[in-house]
């Protein structure tokens, strides 16, 4: 039988958007607590499912105190749950991405802050041949799980060293590689939901094996790898 995550999490943290500071936060540490027991042990069974098919090397479960050094937001916790799972091996690239949250769930997963190097060898490979990534996002059950990648990080014009007239212009202008899937309030609580998590995380796995071919060779398709 599947881990569920309860519902107690979603009335906690709904409670917690209400009541967003410390004196309510301690007040119910313990179904905080409890909370985040369940919700750890939901995301060891999305390890267990992925390793069937890859390998993750390390869960990342996201603090729910929230950094407000520089925030014009004072509210001490964030309203959300989210974790993140990283493959294992410099030959894996792409990460899985899970949030938690009353009316705003989904799951992600790509590349979201690539590094600088990373970036231009992407938009390369992208100048050179798109057949590939195109095929990739084309595909009907990942273009209906996802649509795209996320457009909001985009440069406004051509980066430098490309021509804005490139008719892939469209995927090289962006600044981060990721898609996305929503999820209501029902489908997080349903006892399938740990089934359709992996199943859409599953979907990405033709992407990330191409991102991870092209991060781990130069142009000339010799691996970089020692």
């Amino acid at each position: 039988m599947n881990p569920t995550i309860p519902h107690s999490v979603f009335e906690f943290l709904a409670e917690l958007k209400q009541n967003n500071h410390k004196d309510w936060m301690n007040a119910h540490k313990k179904q905080y607590k409890a909370n985040e027991k369940a919700l750890k042990e939901f995301y060891a069974a999305v390890v267990d499912r992925l390793n069937q098919s890859d390998e993750i090397e390390k869960t990342k479960v996201f603090r729910i105190n929230r950094d407000i050094r520089f925030s014009k937001n004072k509210t001490p916790y964030n309203v959300h749950r989210s974790a993140s799972f990283s493959r294992a091996g410099a030959h894996r690239r792409g990460g899985y991405y899970l949030r938690i949250e009353p009316g705003a769930s989904a799951m992600g997963g790509g590349f979201f802050s690539p590094e600088p190097a990373d970036l231009l060898r992407i938009r390369k490979e992208f100048d050179i041949d798109v057949e590939l990534i195109r095929a990739i996002l084309a595909e009907p059950e990942f273009k209906k799980a996802f649509g795209g990648f996320n457009q909001d990080y985009q440069v406004k014009t051509a980066p430098k060293g490309f021509s804005k007239e490139h008719p892939a212009i469209d995927l090289i202008k962006n600044k981060a590689f990721f898609v996305t899937h929503s999820y209501t309030d029902e489908e997080v609580l349903a006892p399938d939901f740990l089934d359709k998590l992996v199943g859409h995380y599953e979907l990405l796995r033709p992407f990330f094996d191409y991102m991870s071919d092209v991060l781990t060779t130069d142009l000339n398709g010799e691996s970089l790898l020692v």
